[in-house]
């Protein structure tokens, strides 16, 4: 009779725990979809926001920068070469100018990105086996023009200086494939791997399709969490109705409706969209999954934790300055992470997307397995239980907080 007694309890308890979690579940997600600006994070910003940043590279790549021309040689070898740069799929030769104050000038205007000079006596150096030089004048203030156009010129010239030791070799008597072995003794080839096109889009748009399931996750949760306590007539986080199941089952039925309904933005942001706009999407998506899963509960639980400390809907946005910029930087792909200060590399660790990030660029863009992106997963579990422990001190906090409150009213 008391193993029954005993069984039935344990039925009884962990049927009490389930409803708890339900109702917690529940009443998060009622919540969530009465806030506008609750909706607008959960659902247009995951649907819209790839999409937007997607359309603007869309491109990839710089194509036709203009280009001004210097010639004062006039002669066969600068038309070629003039023609060669203009051939490429990424120059554009605007305007040829008398002088190079002129193209200055142009330059300043913003008519064009870059500027070749080609010296009177090139043709005069060539003809007497001389080194000659050729100036090429690029836009720095934008990194990619500086990149685009320098790139296409160097190859362009290096093309040109081949052909010219070919020539010379041949007047020599040096002809055939004797001629290409002396004049390219180690021929360069360029292999460009993860990133076939070189493309802008295909660098930097993984990095922010994980930062932007963390910042529309944290600033959903944030502002819910400022919505709680404005409704709440004692301004608190978590109401009394909500915790009378236990602080366990507050938490794991807010973290349940948050995990459910962004476990299918993960599909979409990180799985459809990289193949709508093939981008490289190489990694196998059981791996990708096993990543995903610890990156998520740690984003929730970080988010659940700051919650806390969030008075009202306001701060989540003052928290947007911060965290839309910064996070892209501290990721490690806009800049090399080996190169970041010690102190804020320590302080990139802190949050869930950094791990994210370069958990996903392992996985997905260059086909890792989560063996290989060992450190990523682990520091993502770690972050799981450590913002787990978090965010059940901060709610036991809050309903201390609650129940002072409680009985404060009811002496009254």
């Amino acid at each position: 009779m008391n193993d029954i007694k005993d069984k039935n309890l344990s039925q009884n308890s962990v049927i009490a725990v389930l409803n708890g979690v339900w109702h917690n579940f529940i009443h998060e997600l009622k919540t969530a979809f009465r806030d506008r600006g609750v909706v607008i994070m959960f659902i247009l910003g995951p649907l819209i926001y790839p999409l937007l940043y997607q359309s603007m590279y869309l491109n990839e790549a710089l194509v036709d920068v203009p280009i001004g021309i210097v010639d004062n040689s006039h002669s066969s070898f600068s038309h070629e070469l003039v023609r060669n740069l203009d051939a490429t799929e990424s120059l554009k030769t605007y305007s040829y100018y008398a002088s190079l104050s002129d193209a200055q000038h142009a330059f300043e205007q913003r008519e064009i990105h870059g500027i070749v000079y080609i010296p009177k006596d090139i043709n005069y150096k060539l003809s007497r086996a001389e080194q000659a030089t050729i100036s090429v004048y690029c836009d720095v203030s934008s990194f990619m023009y500086y990149r685009t156009i320098y790139q296409s010129c160097n190859y362009s010239i290096l093309s040109m200086n081949k052909k010219i030791q070919i020539q010379r070799l041949n007047a020599l008597g040096i002809v055939g494939e004797s001629a290409t072995s002396i004049a390219d003794p180690m021929p360069y080839q360029n292999i460009s791997l993860y990133n076939r096109g070189v493309g802008f889009a295909s660098f930097l748009l993984p990095s922010i399709l994980v930062l932007i399931l963390f910042q529309t996750l944290f600033f959903g949760i944030t502002m819910l969490a400022g919505t709680s306590r404005e409704e709440n007539k004692f301004h608190v986080l978590v109401s009394a109705n909500a915790h009378r199941g236990g602080i366990f089952r507050v938490i794991c039925g807010k973290s349940a409706f948050y995990f459910l309904i962004y476990s299918v933005w993960i599909f979409y942001v990180l799985g459809i969209v990289p193949q709508i706009f093939n981008m490289p999407h190489i990694g196998n998506p059981v791996d990708l999954i096993k990543l995903m899963i610890p990156f998520l509960l740690a984003t929730i639980f970080f988010s659940m934790t700051i919650s806390a400390f969030i008075p009202n809907r306001e701060t989540s946005m003052i928290l947007f300055m911060f965290f839309s910029v910064i996070l892209l930087f501290l990721s490690g792909i806009v800049w090399p992470q080996s190169n970041i200060n010690g102190y804020w590399r320590l302080f990139a660790w802190i949050f869930p997307s950094t791990h994210g990030v370069q958990g996903y660029i392992k996985i997905n863009t260059m086909g890792a397995d989560v063996q290989h992106a060992s450190f990523e997963y682990i520091s993502l579990w770690v972050q799981t239980a450590f913002y787990f422990v978090t965010t059940s001190i901060a709610y036991r906090w809050q309903i201390r907080k609650t129940s002072r409150k409680q009985l404060v009213e009811s002496d009254r």
